[in-house]
């Protein structure tokens, strides 16, 4: 857990079947922001995070193929009590092994973070506690597919991802180029998301 100015504490962990509503929410506003002008207005107007939420409510429990959620959770300084701010979802990871083991063994499936919270390590320790599941499951190695034109893509490359595939999918109607990012050792991403050590 770590502080975050006054505003109060933000804490990872593994995601409940009771946030799969917040799930859905943070999916369909984390899109319309990173993904206005590169994807279809009305596409980005359509999205439902009530209908986002009951697919998320399926996917915190499945469990195949060593899947895992994980959400980051912001509460205010008295966590809800005595005037706080309550817990809230602020962003959440998934994954589990890789649906191309060709290029690595395990795969971060989504990352997504409200736009409030970024450029605070919320997002690499995110993908910390996935690359500790995949490891803690078997895998070596990690990947994950960004749109090329996704302006974060940048977060992916600092913490050491190597372009090791691109291609052509069909979404939302357009023809847009996703990229594999990999880590070819699970070792590499765990240390690229170690946390600064005090000083």
């Amino acid at each position: 857990m770590s502080n975050i100015g006054s505003a109060g504490t933000i804490c990872i962990r593994r995601a409940r079947p009771a946030d799969a509503a917040a799930i859905g929410a943070v999916h369909a506003e984390t899109w319309r922001n990173t993904y206005a002008g590169v994807l279809p207005d009305a596409y980005l107007a359509a999205l439902c995070p009530r209908r986002l939420g009951s697919a998320y409510g399926q996917v915190v429990l499945d469990r195949t193929h060593g899947h895992a959620v994980f959400v980051a959770v912001a509460s205010g300084m008295a966590g809800g009590e005595g005037g706080g701010e309550p817990p809230e979802v602020i962003g959440f990871a998934s994954g589990g092994r890789s649906r191309r083991p060709a290029l690595a063994e395990g795969e971060i499936e989504t990352l997504y973070l409200l736009e409030d919270y970024r450029e605070r390590g919320v997002g690499r320790r995110l993908m910390r506690a996935m690359a500790a599941h995949l490891k803690a499951i078997g895998c070596r190695s990690a990947m994950l597919w960004v749109l090329r034109d996704n302006p974060t893509r940048w977060f992916y490359e600092r913490l050491g991802g190597r372009l090791a595939a691109r291609e052509v999918i069909r979404f939302a109607g357009l023809d847009v180029e996703q990229n594999a990012m990999v880590w070819d050792s699970i070792e590499s991403l765990l240390a690229a998301t170690a946390p600064a050590p005090d000083r």
